[in-house]
């Protein structure tokens, strides 16, 4: 039951990385606050898999070219998720959107059986869909009003995008000839490394004067990175032990802590929507917590 801890872990991280990164796209374009997800975030987990070698040696394992290949799709479309998200919360509230990219919990179940050999229980399905009507629940039901076509696209789109991140995530950590948690520190570290170096020249020669706009926001821009990587450290040390939509499905009790941060931090109202999508949510997660 550890991916269990690990992944109440992430949630708690990622919701505020979400609000922090909901309260910097006021104020930094959309590939500026992407970047302060990973800008800072490679020698935090660089420090982590320092500490992991003093507690328990193991041997530097092999990189094979597959493995490099598996990661770079993985940065590549975390990075894509990322900048679909921030767009996500320029098109809805904050609650709305980051409900709408949960979706990636019934996409990594559906893509995970079909092309990565995933293997889930009855209940892990029910959870799964129980989850993903909850995720339309807290999106407005489809309600005239509650949100656009564009917005469910830009959603499902961004769903998508960090589901497949997952799934390549778990490939790569079973391909390293290291014992978890290991394995997972290597993954995390080499996904950080070629996202950050990837971030940087993009901007370096497309907007250079969005490194300006994070230096202004810089303990904003710092916190971003720091919730990000630890995030980032239990959401891979999740799914290197368990399927990815079980950790996903569960996952969506993050919603829970959206909608608090929403109500008491950035002031959106909750609707009556909302609060069956939650209960749906917590649904969800006891089902695959019992798959």
């Amino acid at each position: 039951m550890s991916w269990v801890f690990f992944t109440l872990g992430a949630v708690i991280m990622q919701t505020f990385r979400n609000a922090l990164q909901s309260q910097l796209s006021a104020s930094v374009n959309t590939s500026g606050v992407t970047l302060a997800r990973f800008l800072f975030a490679p020698p935090i987990a660089l420090i982590y898999l320092v500490l992991l070698y003093q507690f328990s040696e193991q041997i530097i394992p092999q990189f094979s070219g597959h493995f490099m290949f598996v990661i770079f799709l993985a940065s590549v479309l975390q990075i894509a998720a990322t900048s679909l998200m921030v767009v996500l919360f320029k098109q809805k509230n904050f609650a709305v959107g980051a409900g709408l990219a949960k979706s990636e919990a019934l996409v990594a179940g559906v893509v995970g059986t079909l092309f990565f050999g995933s293997q889930l229980s009855l209940f892990g399905w029910i959870g799964i869909f129980v989850g993903a009507a909850a995720v339309f629940v807290l999106s407005g039901g489809g309600k005239k009003g509650e949100l656009s076509f564009k917005t469910v696209l830009i959603g499902l789109a961004c769903g998508t995008c960090f589901a497949l991140t997952s799934l390549y995530v778990r490939e790569a950590a079973h391909l390293l000839d290291v014992p978890f948690p290991h394995s997972a520190a290597w993954v995390l570290l080499w996904v950080l490394c070629i996202q950050t170096s990837l971030l940087v020249i993009y901007i370096g020669v497309k907007t250079p004067q969005t490194f300006g706009l994070l230096k202004q926001n810089a303990k904003m821009t710092f916190s971003t990175s720091l919730t990000s990587c630890l995030g980032s450290i239990c959401w891979f040390s999740a799914m290197a032990l368990h399927h990815v939509a079980y950790v996903k499905t569960l996952g969506q009790i993050e919603v829970l802590f959206t909608i608090l941060i929403a109500v008491f931090w950035l002031k959106n109202a909750v609707k009556k929507h909302e609060i069956i999508g939650l209960l749906l949510i917590a649904f969800a997660a006891i089902l695959v917590m019992w798959a």
